[in-house]
């Protein structure tokens, strides 16, 4: 099915937004992209900010779908009972998908990009940099192993431990001309991290 001029619209303004900063995209520039008149994307957008706030709303339905494929939790920190069946199977699919996600998909990943570039420019920007890719992934991550550690230090601590790697690693692929390599470490860093908590928390009498 062909997308719709407003979807045209939206992945032309991504796509814009991630080469050219968010700030340094006109509508005009949108427009062009798409091949129609700026009175006519008018039609479907009142403003830059008007398609800025479309993308982060299909950001979080791409999200949502994709906890709800692996069994995740969503991002209420309440659900203490569905952590408690994450298992580390699960969390292990989830985050290789999490990581083809940002790297491999065009729309996640231009929306990286595009935050990327602004982060230090826009106040805006910068919360949504630290929602989906900083300080949010941390978050999730530490209520998850907070059910497997029952402390919320350490929870935290698995958390930097298990995402730093993988933060790390974006950027590795970005600038990779072997980009299945670097899924591959990510995966290595996966199994290593998964095996040596599993390790750690029998001896302690716990498993995951």
């Amino acid at each position: 099915m062909e997308p719709s001029t407003k979807d045209r619209i939206t992945e032309a303004a991504l796509r814009l937004f991630s080469e050219k900063g968010y700030l340094g995209a006109s509508l005009s520039d949108i427009a062009k992209q798409v091949g129609i008149s700026k009175a006519a994307l008018y039609k479907h957008f009142a403003s830059k900010q008007e398609i800025l706030d479309h993308i982060v709303a299909r950001m979080d339905e791409l999200d949502t779908e994709r906890s709800q494929r692996f069994s995740m939790p969503g991002n209420e920190l309440g659900g203490t009972a569905a952590y408690k069946e994450i298992l580390a199977e699960k969390i292990r699919a989830y985050s290789k998908a999490q990581f083809l996600h940002w790297t491999e998909e065009e729309f996640p990943s231009r929306f990286r990009k595009m935050l990327t570039l602004e982060q230090y420019r826009d106040s805006g920007m910068a919360e949504l940099y630290q929602k989906y890719l900083a300080g949010g992934p941390v978050e999730y991550m530490a209520s998850v192993f907070g059910e497997i550690t029952g402390s919320e230090d350490a929870a935290w601590q698995l958390a930097l431990e298990f995402y730093g790697p993988m933060y790390l690693l974006y950027s590795v692929y970005d600038g990779a001309e072997e980009k299945e390599s670097v899924s591959s470490l990510l995966a290595t860093h996966i199994d290593h991290f998964i095996a040596k908590v599993e390790s750690d928390y029998r001896k302690k009498g716990r498993t995951t």
